[in-house]
């Protein structure tokens, strides 16, 4: 079977998120093992450890910054990350994307403010924004759930 879709590695049981853990869905893992998706962990791509410090979005008058909370910038990795997962995209026909909910990468209409407040706003991650801006029909993990 030809994948359809990228998944979030993080929600096929890869311990890839920022602290480390990941959040397990069954009917995800189910398609991976089919054949029928490709897990993809953005951050990763990117060439960060795991762990690592925990990023959010922030919009600046020059755009958005990826910023930890102790000021680190690391929105050149973000963006490298957004363009190697549509190049997976584009090199397996994929269409479709499933993504963790809320992360700076992958999140897809309600993301943290970029004050670790814990506050979410409307807004996109890096990497779903990307997808979706060329045509990849992008939904979270609890959307899926649905």
């Amino acid at each position: 079977m030809k994948p359809k879709y990228i998944i979030s590695s993080c929600l096929v049981g890869v311990k890839c998120r920022y602290n480390a853990t990941c959040s397990n869905t069954v009917n995800l893992v189910d398609m991976i093992d089919s054949g029928e998706a490709i897990p993809v962990c953005p951050e990763v791509i990117a060439g960060l450890p795991t762990p690592r410090e925990p990023v959010e979005i922030q919009q600046t008058d020059d755009g958005l910054k990826v910023t930890s909370k102790e000021g680190n910038d690391y929105t050149q990795q973000f963006l490298y990350s957004a363009e190697e997962v549509l190049k997976i995209c584009k090199e397996n026909n994929i269409t479709k994307a499933i993504l963790q909910s809320r992360s700076p990468s992958c999140g897809f209409g309600k993301i943290y403010d970029g004050t670790f407040s814990g506050k979410l706003i409307d807004g996109n991650g890096v990497v779903a924004d990307k997808l979706f801006k060329n045509g990849i029909n992008v939904v979270t993990d609890e959307e899926f759930k649905k």
